[in-house]
């Protein structure tokens, strides 16, 4: 089933996200908790891939298992930082063989190593390149990311929103946040961006922090603003591991009610490969979701 058609009811749908693993140790483990996660009968989920397309495999053979295993629709994401065209060429024509037929298409974050390189010569330089093969190699539902709080590279939020489009017209679906921890930065966002013309779904994304050294890594991937109710949350909690994951888990449920309070329906959980995560805001929604 593609996303698209899911996001055009008015039923209130939850979605999670899982990561592969980086060495093949790991998968077993990374797969059981996919597994766990899709047997709370999510909307869809997303398995993202690694930079430079070091876990291409592992996103494949993930997503293939919980579509096959739990019948929850996947989304495979697919990056083209640093990719020759003819890598992307096969990755896809994997995707179309494993029956994928929905795909997240991203540049990809620059790893420490790329930042410094000379990109001129590179196949693909923005994820609209990524989107036009996509749209020309088969029939996917395409989605893309969008920042609430701009994206990193952008010297402007109007930049961005003009990048966003371009991306869109190009043939993307559906959109998804980056993470935000301030409601109201998501809401002013969507108005801007409907005014701008992007007329289509766009999911929040909402992380859970579950614990106190989640916080610097989210602002540094993200950049996101920590709002002073968030920060005196982990001031507070931040020491006690159990409280804190209890105190993380009623901050982002509390992000998901008010999102679904004011007409959004679909609301996509990065739950950092955590099935107890998952669960526990399923649980606290449980009623809110079942109208």
């Amino acid at each position: 089933m593609k996303i698209t058609e899911l996001l055009g009811t008015e039923k209130k749908l939850m979605s999670f996200e899982v990561f592969p693993p980086k060495t093949s140790d790991k998968f077993d483990t990374v797969l059981a908790a996919a597994d766990s996660i899709a047997a709370l009968g999510p909307a869809f989920m997303s398995v993202t891939y690694g930079a430079g397309g070091g876990t291409s495999r592992y996103t494949l053979d993930i997503a293939t298992d919980i579509e096959r295993s739990y019948g929850v629709p996947c989304l495979a994401h697919l990056t083209c930082v640093n990719s020759t065209k003819e890598t992307v060429r096969q990755r896809i024509i994997d995707m179309k063989e494993a029956g994928i037929e929905n795909v997240m298409a991203l540049r990809g974050d620059l790893t420490p190593e790329m930042e410094g390189k000379d990109r001129s010569e590179w196949d693909y330089h923005h994820a609209i390149e990524l989107i036009t093969q996509l749209k020309e190699q088969g029939d996917f539902c395409i989605g893309a990311a969008c920042y609430p709080e701009v994206h990193p590279e952008s010297t402007s939020q109007k930049e961005d929103i003009a990048h966003l489009k371009e991306k869109v017209d190009a043939g993307a679906s559906f959109l998804t946040t980056q993470m935000f921890f301030d409601n109201n930065l998501f809401f002013n966002f969507l108005y801007k961006i409907r005014e701008a013309g992007i007329t289509c779904p766009v999911i929040p994304g909402i992380m859970p922090i579950t614990n106190a050294n989640q916080v610097d890594r989210a602002i540094k991937l993200s950049g996101s603003f920590m709002p002073q109710r968030f920060k005196s949350l982990v001031d507070a909690f931040g020491h006690d591991p159990k409280a804190m994951c209890q105190a993380g888990i009623a901050y982002a449920t509390d992000q998901v009610i008010d999102l679904y309070a004011n007409g959004i329906n679909n609301v996509h959980i990065y739950s950092m490969n955590k099935p107890h995560v998952a669960s526990a805001i399923l649980d606290n929604l449980s009623e809110i979701l079942s109208k």
